[in-house]
């Protein structure tokens, strides 16, 4: 009878093993297989076939058909930490991320107090979150008009790029670019290989649009029009021509804007694109009237807009799917949609809410990982993340997909349990979430906090 071979004899020789991970569906670069993930010092050491001997003195845990996948990286998360913990914090985001299979977040500059735009105030928030991170946690650092001598420095520091914004942030200590210093600041970035990622809604649309408060949905969604997104987009994809900049359009709403990216991109300008769970998963048929746990901004469109996004999404001109994760506490959201905080809490459960949309339409979970996870690391620059090979960290989700649940607020990680999705029925359960090597969650419960902070230089 042939015996299965070893890890030494499929090549891969593995001292001080201490874990394999195995499972009927593993998603790796190469496809979906039976395979056993070898693990040493919180690193991916070997994938082996489904049945390879475990080398002597690591622990093996199998689970059984239920697919592991890389864990989800989350570039687009607003965690308000310090300064307005009481809408989030670290130790609230990371946990409901670790419930939600995601391993590693990227922080946005913005909601905390102070922001994130120089040194100084990346420190600060480092040392906030070094206790409380139950993933691994990277920082965004923020372009304002007035700090473009801080880019470089927040740069050097390990930044994993910027943000800007294009039309009113929505708080006062985060003010808008215009076009002038948008340019400048671009240039800067551009000027040492940085990354500037750009909510594009152009003000001047925003400011001729009609503005009714009140509980309609309708009335708010006018107020965001889609024309506002195109000419802020086709703006900036101008500026990165001109500047030869790397550009990212973050939480792309309008459909329309996806010729002008589709063509930039041909034509070799440094653009790339996300969209989020709730553009991707509610439409603005749905959302009663009153109902501001839906709103956000840009908003939520109708379903033929939604449609065209995944057609983006399966053409490659939208690259990836994070969460914007923009909590505030409940009193925030009053039934006016024009006062109401726009913000959408979804960290814990994007890759559900994106799994139970995508396999209605045809995608596989493969596509959901190449959205989810490793495109968000490659825009990040995080090449030890995002794919189940060797050498990258052995951070895993590990998901039933066709178990079903439904969403009950009460069961959330997030600080504040207001969300759009409460009551709806989805697929994939995350039964348990690793990070180096190490399970994290398991079925709801949560260890302490073991994440480590990143930064873009390694």
């Amino acid at each position: 009878m042939k015996t299965q071979p070893t890890a030494k004899e499929e090549g891969h020789p593995l001292p001080d093993v201490q874990l394999v991970l195995r499972s009927t569906r593993v998603i790796t670069p190469e496809g979906t297989r039976p395979a056993s993930i070898a693990v040493s010092g919180g690193t991916i050491a070997a994938v082996l076939s489904y049945d390879a001997e475990v080398p002597v003195g690591a622990r093996l845990e199998d689970v059984g058909d239920d697919v592991v996948l890389p864990g989800i990286v989350d570039t687009h998360v607003h965690v308000n930490d310090p300064g307005r913990t009481e809408w989030e914090g670290f130790w609230t985001a990371t946990r409901a991320a670790a419930a939600g299979g995601i391993t590693t977040l990227v922080d946005m500059p913005l909601n905390s107090l102070p922001p994130t735009t120089t040194v100084e105030h990346l420190r600060i928030k480092q040392e906030t979150a070094r206790t409380k991170a139950h993933i691994d946690v990277g920082f965004w650092g923020g372009a304002l008009p007035d700090n473009v001598t801080d880019l470089r420095p927040l740069h050097d520091a390990g930044v994993f790029g910027f943000k800007c914004f294009l039309s009113p942030s929505g708080v006062d200590e985060f003010p808008e670019l215009d076009q002038e210093q948008l340019s400048k600041s671009l240039a800067e970035i551009a000027g040492f290989g940085g990354l500037m990622i750009v909510h594009a809604e152009d003000p001047h649309h925003l400011a001729a649009a009609p503005q009714k408060s009140g509980r309609k949905y309708v009335d708010f969604l006018a107020s965001r029009p889609r024309d506002a997104e195109n000419a802020a987009i086709e703006n900036l994809i101008t500026q990165a021509r001109q500047l030869k900049a790397r550009v990212h359009v973050l939480h792309l709403s309008s459909s329309d804007a996806l010729p002008l990216i589709a063509a930039a991109k041909a034509e070799g300008v440094g653009i790339t694109v996300e969209s989020c769970p709730h553009f991707l998963t509610l439409t603005a048929e749905e959302v009663p009237d009153g109902a501001t746990e839906f709103k956000c901004c840009p908003p939520i469109r109708e379903a033929a807009n939604q449609d065209a996004l995944w057609e983006g999404l399966a053409d490659g001109t939208i690259d990836c799917i994070v969460s914007d994760h923009s909590p505030s506490t409940a009193d925030l959201k009053s039934p006016d949609f024009a006062s109401a905080w726009g913000g959408i809490s979804s960290l814990q459960l994007g890759l559900p809410a994106i799994w139970t949309e995508a396999r209605r339409r045809g995608h596989s979970l493969e596509d959901v990982v190449r959205w989810m996870s490793t495109a968000p690391a490659r825009l990040a620059g995080l090449d030890r993340k995002g794919a189940i090979e060797v050498g990258r960290d052995a951070d895993f989700a590990v998901l039933d997909p066709d178990a079903t649940f439904t969403v009950d607020p009460a069961e959330l990680e997030h600080r504040n349990r207001v969300t759009a999705y409460a009551g709806k029925t989805l697929h994939g359960v995350v039964t348990s979430t690793w990070l180096r090597g190490e399970r994290i969650a398991d079925r709801g419960t949560l260890t302490a906090p073991t994440g480590r902070l990143l930064d873009r230089n390694g």
